[in-house]
């Protein structure tokens, strides 16, 4: 296995006929990274899922899962991989400990080594008060756990999750989330998802993709700061909107402006600097020489959501705005 990365992809396409679901994907993720594949429902994340599990084979470009090629190698890709499909096929007329029992000795494992794995992953996965519970009764929220507790019962290298969360509340949302963000370091997980929220708890990095395309690979953190270097200021001021419109008319930091009524003899200004200024300073400095009242100054930053649409809104839909 490279120690470099758990996830090679290079020029990875799928065709079918008259639709190319993947086109020229590259990427890669390091052993212990949780990952989030973003998208738009429709973009190609489940047919790149299924690739790198080795259940479709992709028309060309190529694959590695912990240093094995998904083509040639499939058998020992297969047993380092957990994968959690997002109609999770469980039997549900078995127990869940028959079940994931039964699960371990399909994956390789002894007797002997199924029950120790079967405990453990009942325990990491909370289904001990289920254990002796048919699958069919269980609520959605137990059958996701159990699904993950099938994909963790061979201790595999990468997990691989497509929607995990998807039709459970609120609460059961959480409890897999953190059960998921559990699993970082000791293994790697790459979860493919159109939610932006659940990269957003549970990643520490983000593929964009739309229309069978890479658009965006980086942290969090740093995908922010690429858009944040446009970020808005806002202040609320006590002044006239003459002197406050003449006043950033004259700054040469601010590049746009709009100016808006707020609580009482407040105005709310919300500046734009050029270059991606950070105007705070400025403002706050103009403010203070001119003896107006200042209620709020802050630094307006886009969330992950403002960063998806971006990236992903086609020319059209851009046209429109």
């Amino acid at each position: 296995m490279s120690d470099e990365w758990m996830i090679e992809v290079d020029n990875l396409t799928k065709r079918y006929a008259g639709h190319t679901a993947i086109d020229g994907l590259t990427f890669n993720v390091r052993p212990g990274e949780i990952v989030g594949f973003l998208g738009p429902n429709g973009a190609g994340k489940s047919t790149t899922m299924r690739i790198l599990s080795c259940f479709m084979a992709a028309t060309s470009g190529s694959a590695k899962v912990a240093g094995h090629d998904i083509f040639t190698q499939a058998d020992e890709v297969r047993r380092r991989i957990g994968y959690m499909p997002e109609n999770n096929p469980l039997h549900t007329d078995m127990r869940v400990r028959e079940y994931l029992k039964f699960r371990a000795r399909l994956k390789g494992l002894s007797r002997a080594r199924s029950r120790e794995r079967v405990d453990v992953v009942t325990e990491q996965c909370s289904l001990q008060d289920v254990a002796s519970k048919v699958i069919g009764t269980l609520s959605k929220g137990y059958r996701q756990r159990v699904g993950l507790a099938d994909s963790l019962v061979h201790e595999p290298d990468l997990i691989i999750l497509d929607e995990p969360t998807i039709g459970l509340d609120p609460h059961q949302i959480r409890s897999v989330r953190q059960l998921i963000k559990s699993l970082a370091g000791k293994h790697t997980v790459l979860i493919s998802t159109h939610i932006i929220p659940e990269v957003e708890m549970t990643c520490s990095r983000a593929l964009i993709i739309r229309s069978g395309r890479i658009l965006a690979s980086d942290t969090l953190d740093n995908l922010r700061k690429s858009v944040n270097e446009d970020s808005q200021v806002v202040a609320e001021i006590a002044a006239t909107e003459a002197d406050l419109k003449q006043c950033w008319e004259q700054l040469p930091e601010i590049e746009y402006f709009d100016i808006a009524p707020a609580e009482g003899e407040f105005l709310r200004c919300s500046l734009t600097g050029r270059a991606g200024a950070d105007l705070r300073q400025v403002v706050f400095d103009t403010v203070h020489s001119k003896g107006w009242k200042l209620r709020e100054l802050t630094r307006n930053r886009h969330s992950l959501e403002d960063i998806f649409v971006r990236i992903t809104r086609t020319d059209k839909e851009e046209e429109g705005f």
